[in-house]
């Protein structure tokens, strides 16, 4: 058996029991295919990864940056209680509009929002409005741009909120400190800033399963 289809066997076992797709997720997951949007959103037990960290952190507020189809804003939005806020950022106005049938249909339109636009010009409107710290924040968007993610969050956030970045391992090439491409540029400067930055303290983990070889980085922030 080769290596990635044990890694896919794996994923198989451990979702089918830990975290199986109920019928929402499934229609959201077709949804997106149907859409033609690109094929990266998380696995299913990387979102209930998403959704435990939040519920262990007694989330009431999130910002997600990068919706895509929806998938892993239900699962965040599933962590939330009814009275709390998901807001999540999309560049794109076709993917965000497959995102909201979505989280319609999963019954999460009360309390996500999510808002059309490159997330960079999104994030200072939404630092204007003076919004309550959010509790998290999860980084999966256009990795370029990973470490000025991390510092508006670091601005939307309090001491004790939670910091989850995406994709970080980028198949092994996040260890090439002369690769001219902007995702590891991006990725590195994130890991970077999160090593150096004093009110940060974190860490990364490498991942197999049935997206590959990747990562996470997750940080806390302190006081």
């Amino acid at each position: 058996m080769s290596g990635s289809q044990l890694w896919d066997d794996v994923d198989f076992y451990f979702s089918s029991h830990l975290s199986p797709d109920d019928e929402v997720l499934q229609a959201a997951l077709r949804d997106s295919e149907a859409a033609q949007l690109p094929h990266v959103n998380v696995t299913a037990n990387q979102g209930k990864l998403l959704q435990l960290l939040a519920e262990i952190h007694n989330a009431r507020t999130i910002l997600e940056i990068g919706t895509l189809g929806g998938y892993s804003t239900i699962w965040l939005g599933r962590a939330l209680p009814a009275d709390g806020r998901l807001i999540s950022l999309e560049y794109s106005a076709r993917h965000a509009e497959v995102a909201v049938r979505n989280i319609a249909r999963a019954g999460l339109d009360k309390i996500v929002e999510v808002r059309v636009g490159p997330a960079l010009e999104s994030l200072p409107k939404l630092a204007d409005e003076n919004p309550a710290p959010f509790d998290l924040v999860f980084i999966d968007a256009d990795k370029s741009n990973n470490a000025h993610y991390v510092e508006w969050a670091l601005r939307l956030t309090r001491a004790g909120s939670l910091i989850i970045v995406d994709n970080v391992v980028r198949g092994g090439r996040v260890v090439d400190a002369e690769s001219i491409e902007p995702d590891v540029r991006g990725t590195r400067a994130a890991i970077e800033l999160i090593a150096a930055h004093p009110r940060l303290s974190g860490t990364a983990v490498q991942t197999v399963g049935s997206k590959g070889y990747d990562g996470f980085a997750m940080a806390r922030v302190l006081a």
